[in-house]
């Protein structure tokens, strides 16, 4: 049914929030009773990709619609620029109230702080889980708490405060960003072993230098900030692996318990408020992380536990519950289905497609066929992950490493050349050969190079100069 009122739009964003620790995606390891009655009042949507698996250049496709390359923010230290559209300036100028607290990780001063926004409390960088500071129109402020109760307070706060117009508010949390501080009140939480993924202990030896070469492993590259504690003397290197894999969860899973009685609280104020029908409530990670899975942390990479999002939504008023769809979405499209929602047009360079059909239809279509992916940061300081793009249709997968600059971790080595990797995710849906050299593929793999390189061109990105021209195709 038609909705009576513009809706108003509750966006909580979390940092690094793994699918598999929620539970309508299927969590052995926790419940998020909060997230899941938004999954379960509206849609969860299980094929949920980002455009680019880091934090800054994801919060950029977020709020504009577009791509890193046409967004220009691409890396962690590429910062939004004020005079880019997003939903928000749009929304603001169609009469929305708006407002974002906590993190922004988009820049900060004149040229970058958020604009479009009556409020905003946004956190330095990563900004602290303990006594936080955030940035406000008036200087900078420090708060005694938590930083995920804080966030949530000050925008439920706001939220009471708005009249009759309809509003935005985004809610965007720190949590559960490594070092994963968790409040004190959930010190007893999760103290059982945590089950290990089924590739804890993958070695990588079906895939390329790349997989080999980072440097995300559980075991050799969390750090005693990470820990909290030095583990036992007595561990030889597996056990230890396993201590650690265990205190990691441990504390990324109680931030994600603060996280989800934040949700609770949001959706409460609604129900409470009798709004939550007519109001867009979406939850959703900036990207996706590696929970001992291959035996890393982080993200980075364009393999499923990365590229994958969390994304549910519901809005009542419009969208039927206790829906799901495997329709390949993305980041990029969030911008372009809340101003769908408004009823409020959208900026004209935005790249993203509205899901708002895909919800309501009877027989919706799915709005791609396949999914764009690229990340530059040449990452030779800390994580050793290669620059790569790539393409993700129903089935398959291509990964193009072109490695700039990238060589053994802590040289000046650069003579790694690029490589390719192709999975077949029908057969291998961990990702752990790569049969970009079988020749059983070889149809399959000139078909994708194809579609990688023509979605470039109709997106505008440029390939790589290491990249061979595909036949066919003129650079």
């Amino acid at each position: 049914m038609d909705s009576p009122r513009r809706p108003n739009i509750v966006f909580v964003l979390t940092d690094d929030h793994a699918s598999n620790a929620i539970g309508c995606y299927g969590s052995v390891v926790n419940t998020t009773p909060g997230i899941d009655a938004i999954a379960a009042a509206g849609v969860r949507f299980d094929r949920a990709l980002v455009e680019n698996a880091l934090c800054t250049p994801s919060r950029a496709a977020f709020l504009t619609g577009t791509y890193s390359h046409t967004s220009e923010v691409t890396t962690l230290t590429t910062h939004l620029a004020n005079d880019r559209e997003t939903f928000i300036s749009a929304l603001k100028a169609a009469g929305y109230r708006t407002a974002i607290f906590g993190k922004w990780h988009l820049g900060h001063g004149p040229d970058h702080d958020p604009v479009g926004f009556d409020h905003w409390e946004v956190l330095p960088d990563q900004g602290e889980y303990v006594d936080p500071e955030f940035h406000t129109p008036d200087g900078l402020v420090r708060y005694e708490g938590y930083v995920t109760d804080i966030i949530t307070e000050h925008a439920l706060a706001w939220m009471d405060a708005q009249g009759d117009e309809p509003y935005c508010v985004l809610v965007w949390h720190k949590a559960p960003h490594r070092p994963w501080e968790p409040h004190p009140r959930h010190a007893d939480l999760f103290t059982d072993p945590i089950p290990l993924p089924a590739t804890f202990h993958d070695d990588y030896e079906g895939r390329g230098t790349p997989a080999h070469h980072a440097t995300m492993r559980i075991a050799d590259d969390l750090n005693d900030i990470d820990l909290k504690q030095d583990p036992p003397s007595e561990l030889g290197y597996a056990e230890r692996a396993l201590w650690k894999y265990q205190r990691y969860m441990q504390d990324y899973l109680r931030c994600v318990a603060a996280v989800d009685e934040s949700v609770q609280a949001l959706t409460g104020f609604l129900h409470e408020s009798g709004r939550f029908d007519d109001t867009v409530t979406i939850y959703a990670s900036d990207q996706g992380f590696y929970l001992g899975e291959h035996g890393w942390f982080d993200k980075r990479f364009m393999y499923e536990e990365s590229l994958r999002m969390p994304l549910v939504l519901s809005y009542p008023a419009r969208v039927a519950p206790g829906r799901s769809t495997d329709a390949m979405v993305s980041n990029v499209d969030i911008a372009q289905t809340l101003l769908d929602f408004a009823g409020v047009e959208a900026p004209g360079g935005m790249q993203g497609h509205s899901l708002v059909e895909l919800m309501t239809a009877d027989a919706p279509v799915p709005v791609r066929d396949a999914h764009y992916y690229r990340f530059y940061e040449h990452d030779d300081r800390s994580h050793h992950v290669w620059a790569h793009y790539g393409v993700r249709t129903e089935r398959y997968k291509l990964i193009y490493f072109y490695a700039d600059g990238m060589g053994l971790p802590n040289t000046r080595d650069t003579t790694y050349p690029p490589e390719w990797e192709l999975f077949d995710l029908e057969k291998d849906p961990h990702e752990l050969t790569s049969v970009h050299l079988d020749p059983a593929y070889a149809d399959i793999r000139r078909e994708l190079t194809l579609k990688l390189w023509d979605l470039q061109q109709d997106l505008g990105d440029s390939p790589h100069p290491r990249q061979p021209v595909p036949e066919g195709r003129t650079r």
